[in-house]
């Protein structure tokens, strides 16, 4: 039983279909617009809160450093702006905020294990459907309820939110041949700029201009997009490219060559043993826990300080707020692109690619923080200094982020969900780490502290990366290492073979694939 030629390329790869817009593409634009509506869902309310506090009744208590000059910069008064209808204080403010993030963090593991057992297509279709369902609530449980109730209904959607990105890994894993997982990774997570990019401005703009009090049409807008996007990708998408109805027998072919007979299979247990011992798998993790760490530093407590010390309020411009964003976005999807021609001249190895991507990625930012505590009171510096850090920070998406897929494509959801659980959970130190470090005393010298930790942070867990990181599929994720699977009955040979550049298959690999796939088909 052997690979028929006509599905290989010279050399025995296996053949790409030619030049169309496969079913694959549309798998991943349906994931792309699924993260953008994610980041949406979870953006919106850091633009609405401000509409919906009154902020002229409550006491300000906040202090500014006297060393930069005073400046208007973003700060004009609108007369024209009205109070908000709640009574929140600043402390109550981040405990709505931060809801959303607990009900997100203690899904992604239990997810990642169900995925993995029962496929991710439904997970993910389903939880974003509850996370935009419950967005039409949020106007209600706030008048209604108050404080307590948002705090319930934005932590509700957070659980809902909780499958996105392992469930997104576990069908990359199942979709997306080796030598195009660069570029479609980038393109599928640099959804997470794009949807903060359209989030922060039309946000802004329905807060002021929508109706039912301006902010409410904010989570009547994006919920209604999110459950469109829900229902439509439940409905044309499938787990993978076996259980596909009407996928081209090419294209089907071809995936599955190249996985090496990954999609479909019946898939043993999970290796515990051998995970808990891979340093790769290690490396990808403090690698993550790195880039939450610090992106949260660059992104949330820079503007902090460019207010609190510059006297400048860089979110007051939505334009200006997503410009940043918008520079990772583009730079991501370069990044991933270059990635993937790397792979493909056959000038460079997976672990070479993986880690010149991820150096760009952090030590990138890593050098921006250096340079953005030393820049004083220029103000155009500084804003210069935030878009291109975190425009060089896209290069995470053809490093780290990918290379899950790359050590194990069958338990990648399972690895990325226990590594975007930890990373969440740094992320959270960030905020707070930098609050008690600038506490009463917001001035130049201290966040400097802040931001050398940071990028001390982004430099260690590079290092580590580049150190131990591996592009490799890892021994314990050899389907030719599988106990045998006994067939319920073979009436002909299928070609199918199973080669992802590591190897050609054999006949006993391909015979135990054929066997786990039709034991998989629904």
């Amino acid at each position: 039983m052997t690979v028929s030629k006509e599905y290989l390329a010279e050399g025995g790869e296996p053949k790409q279909p030619e030049g169309r817009f496969g079913t694959r593409h549309y798998v991943v634009f349906m994931l792309f617009l699924g993260m953008a509506n994610a980041y949406v869902m979870r953006t919106n309310m850091s633009v609405a809160i401000v509409a919906m506090v009154n902020q002229s009744a409550l006491e300000k208590h906040e202090l500014f450093d006297d060393e930069c000059p005073d400046t208007d910069y973003g700060e004009q008064d609108n007369s024209d702006h009205q109070d908000g209808e709640f009574l929140w204080t600043t402390s109550m403010q981040g405990y709505i905020l931060s809801s959303f993030f607990y009900g997100y963090v203690i899904t992604q593991i239990p997810f990642g294990l169900l995925a993995k057992k029962y496929g991710a297509m439904r997970f993910l279709g389903w939880g974003m459907l509850i996370n935009s369902v419950f967005a039409f609530l949020v106007p209600v449980a706030a008048r209604q309820g108050g404080a307590p109730w948002l705090i319930v209904v934005r932590f509700i959607q957070g659980l809902g939110e909780g499958p996105i990105v392992p469930c997104t890994h576990a069908m990359l894993a199942k979709w997306i041949p080796p030598n195009e997982r660069s570029r479609v990774g980038s393109i599928v997570y640099s959804g997470a700029q794009f949807g903060t990019v359209i989030s922060m401005p039309l946000s802004g703009l329905l807060a002021d201009h929508g109706w039912d009090g301006g902010w409410p049409s904010i989570f009547y807008v994006f919920g209604i997009v999110g459950t469109i996007w829900s229902i439509a990708f439940l409905l044309t998408c499938h787990e993978d490219p076996i259980t596909h109805p009407k996928i081209a027998e090419d294209e089907r072919k071809y995936i599955q060559q190249a996985l090496w007979g990954k999609a479909g299979v019946n898939i043993p247990p999970i290796p515990w043993k051998s995970i808990w011992k891979s340093m790769p798998f290690y490396a990808i993790l403090l690698a993550h826990l790195g880039q939450n760490y610090g992106y949260e530093t660059l992104m949330t407590e820079l503007p902090t300080y460019m207010k609190q010390v510059l006297r400048f309020s860089i979110k007051a411009n939505g334009t200006l707020s997503s410009l940043p964003y918008l520079a990772m976005w583009i730079f991501s999807i370069g990044v991933g692109w270059v990635a993937d021609w790397m792979l493909t001249s056959g000038r460079f190895s997976h672990t070479m690619t993986r880690k010149l991507s991820n150096s760009i990625g952090q030590y990138g930012p890593a050098i921006a923080l250096i340079i953005a505590s030393y820049t004083g009171c220029n103000r155009a510096l500084t804003v210069a200094i935030l878009t291109i850090g975190v425009g060089l920070n896209g290069g995470i998406y053809a490093g780290f982020k990918i290379n899950h897929l790359d050590l194990t494509p069958r338990y990648a959801g399972i690895l990325m969900a226990f590594t975007n659980c930890s990373a969440n959970l740094a992320g959270l130190l960030a905020p707070i780490a930098a609050g008690n470090i600038i506490e009463g005393k917001p001035t130049i010298a201290q966040w400097r502290i802040v931001f050398l930790i940071a990028a001390g942070v982004y430099l260690f867990t590079a290092t580590f990366y580049n150190l131990f990181a591996s592009g490799s599929r890892q021994p314990w994720d050899n389907p030719d290492n599988d106990e045998p699977q006994k067939p319920a009955s073979i009436e002909a040979p299928h070609e199918n073979g199973h080669n992802n550049g590591y190897n050609n298959g054999t006949t006993t690999a391909t015979l135990r694939t054929t066997t786990g796939m039709a034991e998989q088909r629904q």
